[in-house]
């Protein structure tokens, strides 16, 4: 098959490439350029595309023998994942852009290019195996990212590739050092790639501005705090909350509600937090069919972390085809704007089944 590698600068991509053309595919790397404004070098584990970046994706495309090109989706980046990260944040939900930039970036836009340049299928250095067309969790656990890969539909499965998925990481650097891949001991990229900073408060707050509100004690409705904008919180958050006095039980305050139109934040305790029902719009079926009734399943809803069986009914919202999830055990630190992906397990791993946005809980 003639494939185009995303090649990102990292080990993972470096391999996922190496193994396609030792298949015998035809492959072309590429690296994509999302930032109107790389910087020369990455901090650390922090960041991504910088002309650091792209010069290691150049290196490792030379050393397997293959064409690279980089290919310009900054404006599209921009506004489909970052605008729409900004934009949740200001409405008091909690994103996961990995999520955005698969839909959007990677298997949207690039797929399409892809597809339109004659390519058969995409090949990139995510954790996740394909069998038999059906997305399954990682050989890796502690480096699956079937749940951020969630959002692809049968269609975009179909066309993509995920080379290292069988793999758990350790020895995908020690191959990366046997090919000569100068990558091999590159640190793995952490937090959000387009806030090298860290600081992700910052970063928000310089694009959404100051908008006062209150932290609210649930229980008694007394005003405890004022803040700059509820872009500052996520449900489940406990430090960074402006409390100076601890609560009378002297247990932690945690964020459990957030109102955007009223720049409310409501703190309580730890069991405030629990829900054992989550609705969720954008419903995504992997397999490209709607189940006809109640699926068993575990869902989760954090990328790492957050699982509870569950079962999962296909409902009609106002956006289109949704999800209505009834817990069999509670959830904690469940918040709009994050992905509830769902997950049956059997013989051959962990299969993903579908997702949906969450829009609410109780």
């Amino acid at each position: 098959m003639r494939v185009l590698a995303a090649m990102s600068g990292g080990v993972d991509s470096a391999v996922a490439a190496a193994r396609a053309v030792e298949a015998g595919h035809e492959v072309v790397g590429v690296h994509l350029a999302l930032s109107t404004a790389p910087g020369a070098l990455r901090t650390g584990s922090r960041g991504c595309c910088s002309r650091e970046d792209a010069d290691d994706a150049r290196r490792a495309a030379d050393l397997l023998g293959i064409p690279f090109y980089v290919w310009d989706f900054a404006d599209r980046f921009k506004e489909d994942v970052i605008d729409e990260f900004v934009a949740a944040y200001a409405a008091g939900e909690t994103p996961n852009p990995c999520l955005s930039c698969n839909e959007k970036i990677k298997f949207s836009a690039l797929a399409e290019r892809a597809v339109a340049l004659g390519f058969d299928a995409l090949v990139t250095g995510h954790y996740a195996r394909l069998a038999d067309g059906e997305l399954r969790r990682a050989v890796d656990a502690d480096k699956d990212q079937s749940y951020v890969l969630a959002v692809l539909d049968h269609q975009q499965l179909s066309r993509a590739m995920f080379p290292v998925g069988d793999t758990p990481k350790p020895r995908i650097r020690e191959e990366a050092e046997r090919r000569g891949l100068a990558v091999a001991n590159k640190p793995d990229s952490h937090d959000i790639c387009f806030i090298p900073t860290g600081d992700t408060r910052a970063f928000l707050g310089a694009r959404i501005g100051v908008r006062p509100g209150a932290v609210v004690d649930g229980a008694t409705g007394d005003t405890l705090a004022e803040h700059d904008g509820v872009h500052g919180f996520t449900i489940g958050q406990r430090k960074g909350l402006g409390i100076e006095a601890p609560a009378a039980d002297g247990h932690p305050r945690y964020v459990t509600g957030i109102d955007p139109d009223s720049g409310t934040v409501t703190v309580g305790t730890a069991a405030d937090l629990e829900v054992t029902s989550i609705s969720a719009n954008r419903a995504v079926w992997t397999s490209g069919r709607t189940p006809e009734g109640p699926v068993e399943c575990i869902v989760q809803v954090r990328a790492h972390g957050g699982l509870a069986q569950a079962v999962a009914t296909p409902v009609d919202t106002p956006d289109g085809p949704g999800i209505q999830i009834d817990l069999r055990e509670p959830l904690r630190g469940v918040a709009r704007g994050q992905a509830a992906v769902l997950y049956v397990p059997d013989a051959a791993g962990d299969q993903v089944i579908g997702c949906g946005r969450i829009t609410g809980s109780e």
